[in-house]
């Protein structure tokens, strides 16, 4: 790389950097300490300020490119290759729950062998963990041997109190979100990338695209897909946690009573605030009978008077079968398409266009990657309104912002591991409805701070 292309990468870090603090001055917000105690969501307040998402997603990709020109080339590679220690440092003090030990112990830190005292861990390997982790500003190390949280560390603080944590263990993630989505993919992902090349060079398994011939079935030692994996009773716990991981449309111009599905919604935590909103609106969440059990329990719990009033259904419904529902405004399908291959996505769109009636609206909410290359003006389906659903990312960065933006392409691996599935393409996309009978019409962006979230909006044929 030139000379010239270090000094934009420069150029674009202090714009935007500039830009940031002015528009945080303007907001009367400001970009928190990395070494503050713990995470508190409030400080996250500066990402929501206009402007500011797109000066944060360039000054990181710009920085984290630049790392990669200046560094050895060598250096890159080695750190991508030992990934599998980042997970088993991270998995190691989420599942000893050392956040909590450490929040508990307050601001003044604790010394690793109170830490491992407390978490039952031999101290001086937990001390190293913990020492590889900060290197990487994961915990702050204060002084020799004694240990904090900061920002970063504080995201896998599950909020509860660590002796309910150990008289109640299986409930630990119960409601927790991030930390619960963190222990699931350093449990079953990691276990899937140690066999990912086994069973990608396998003259058969490498090939397949059935749901139970896949890296998770080897990884796992199962015959069984990943959905019925999760209804072993020796899984209960990790079903449990799952659930509580996966927690733009214009709903005003839905009439009174419309009805919508929300096809394996599971226990219903996306679509409860939908009800929240709109008295008006009734809504059926289906999914299979052992989900539709926990949901029951949930909505009983957070909104019982929707149930009881038949506002909300909670109904068990496997979306291969035939849809019984004829009359639905709206079918909802969040993070359900990238979790099947090609011809299972295909069987379930199917199913509910046989279902649809001509003014029936399906929206999917899933992610849509970019490819690592810019795209030239016919490259997407120009009859789309919204089709160029991202702003590229200016030159010289990767046009999708690089690995700032790997949360997603990260999700498309996983998907690959647990399912011979994928993430979409807006071709991909366009081509897989068309071919199920409906059109797609239109791109909304569901989160401001990852543009590829998208929730699409199609009509039938």
């Amino acid at each position: 790389m030139s000379t010239s292309t270090i000094s934009q990468l420069s150029r674009l870090i202090s714009k935007s950097v500039a830009e940031l603090e002015k528009l945080c001055l303007e907001s009367q917000t400001s970009v928190p300490d990395l070494d503050a105690f713990g995470f508190d969501r409030s400080s996250e307040a500066f990402r929501l300020t206009p402007g500011a998402a797109e000066a944060i997603k360039v000054a990181a990709a710009a920085c984290m490119q630049l790392t990669a020109v200046l560094l050895p080339p060598t250096d890159t590679l080695y750190k991508l290759a030992l990934g599998e220690h980042n997970s088993f440092a991270m998995r190691t003090c989420l599942e000893a729950n050392i956040t909590e030990i450490l929040r508990e112990a307050g601001p003044d830190g604790l010394h690793i062998n109170n830490i491992a005292t407390k978490c039952g861990l031999d101290p001086s390997k937990l001390g190293r963990i913990m020492r590889y982790l900060a290197i990487h500003h994961v915990y702050r190390e204060l002084k020799p041997y004694i240990f904090t949280n900061n920002r970063i560390s504080g995201t896998l603080d599950t909020g509860k109190a660590l002796k309910d944590i150990f008289s109640h263990p299986e409930s630990k993630y119960d409601s927790t979100g991030f930390p619960a989505l963190m222990s699931h993919h350093m449990d079953l992902d990691h276990k899937c990338s140690a066999i990912a090349w086994d069973v990608l060079s396998d003259p058969v398994l490498g090939h397949s695209n059935e749901i139970t011939d896949t890296i998770f079935s080897r990884g796992l030692k199962t015959n069984t897909t990943f959905w019925k994996f999760f209804e072993h009773p020796n899984n209960l716990f990790r079903h449990r946690r799952f659930g509580y991981a996966m927690k733009a449309f214009d709903w005003e111009k839905l009439a009174k009573n419309s009805l919508v599905v929300d096809v394996g919604g599971g226990i219903g935590v996306t679509i409860m605030p939908l009800a929240q909103k709109y008295p008006n609106l009734n809504i059926v969440v289906q999914d299979l009978p052992i989900v539709v059990e926990e949901g029951l329990k949930f909505w009983s719990h957070e909104f019982p008077d929707a149930l009881s009033s038949g506002r909300v259904r909670v109904e068990a419904q496997d979306f291969f079968d035939v849809q019984p529902i004829k009359n639905a405004s709206v079918f909802f399908l969040k993070h359900i398409l990238h979790n099947w291959p090609k011809s299972y996505m295909a069987k379930i769109l199917r199913r509910l266009r046989d279902a649809a009636a001509l003014d029936t609206t399906l929206i999917v909410i899933d992610n849509v990657l970019p490819y690592a290359c810019r795209r030239s003006a016919d490259a997407d389906n120009s009859s789309v309104v919204g089709a160029t659903y991202y702003k590229e990312a200016p030159e010289p960065l990767l046009p999708n912002y690089g690995a700032v933006s790997h949360s997603p392409y990260t999700l498309d691996i996983s998907m690959m591991f647990y399912f011979n599935a994928q993430e979409h393409t807006v071709l991909g996309l366009t081509g897989l409805l068309e071919s199920t009978g409906w059109r797609l019409v239109n791109f909304h962006s569901v989160d401001p701070k990852n543009d590829f979230l998208q929730s699409i909006e199609a009509v039938p044929l």
